[in-house]
């Protein structure tokens, strides 16, 4: 399962994170996403973008939730830190929808009441598995963009491979922070990773 995350260690990961440079400016006469060449690429770009502004959005509201639970505990600043991340992605992908005119997934007010109650029900648990789902979702574009061209897409795969590994370093902490110690675990875990998959596959036609 390690290796389908990522094919580093979580440890090296985190040593890495502490080392990584920031998104730069891109020089290109677009900002991050080239313009499509014909109808198949605009299909799999905005699939991939759509899909990618839902899934920041979902976690958003996991993150919201858990706060409204966990915001006064020992975690609340760890919860707050990790949510920051996720507000810095959802408003990179704000950015790009806008830039490219590609709608929002017509799932947001769905994502957005699920995601609120997961978080204030699974707490580290369901950090766990939505990050670990959402890692795996942006492992998979990296791959199709890397077999495509990745000179092409050089600022978005930066962009999806900096988010990737800040999914993957809260999947790391909800861990560290005995999330295989909430009853049902394993149940849990994979009954919200199965609705992961679902909604991934719906909020990239709709």
């Amino acid at each position: 399962m390690q290796r389908a995350l990522s094919e580093r260690c979580p440890a090296v990961i985190r040593q890495r994170l502490k080392c990584r440079v920031p998104l730069q400016q891109s020089s290109c006469a677009y900002s991050v996403v080239p313009p499509p060449r014909d109808s198949e690429e605009k299909k799999m770009l905005h699939q991939f973008l759509r899909v990618d502004h839902a899934g920041e959005y979902g976690a958003n509201r996991i993150y919201a939730g858990q706060m409204a639970v966990l915001g006064r505990s020992r975690t609340g600043s760890l919860i707050q830190q990790m949510w920051d991340q996720e507000k810095k992605h959802l408003e990179k992908f704000n950015e790009i929808l806008a830039e490219n005119r590609i709608r929002p997934t017509a799932l947001l007010p769905l994502w957005n009441i699920t995601g609120f109650l997961l978080g204030k029900q699974g707490a580290m648990a369901c950090t766990v598995a939505v990050e670990e789902s959402i890692t795996e979702h942006y492992n998979s574009q990296i791959r199709a963009l890397m077999e495509r061209d990745p000179e092409r897409y050089t600022e978005l795969l930066q962009i999806i491979k900096e988010f990737r590994d800040d999914e993957l370093e809260h999947h790391d902490t909800g861990l560290e922070h005995d999330a295989e110690m909430v009853p049902g675990y394993w149940l849990l875990k994979n009954a919200i990773q199965l609705g992961c998959k679902a909604a991934i596959f719906v909020s990239q036609r709709v």
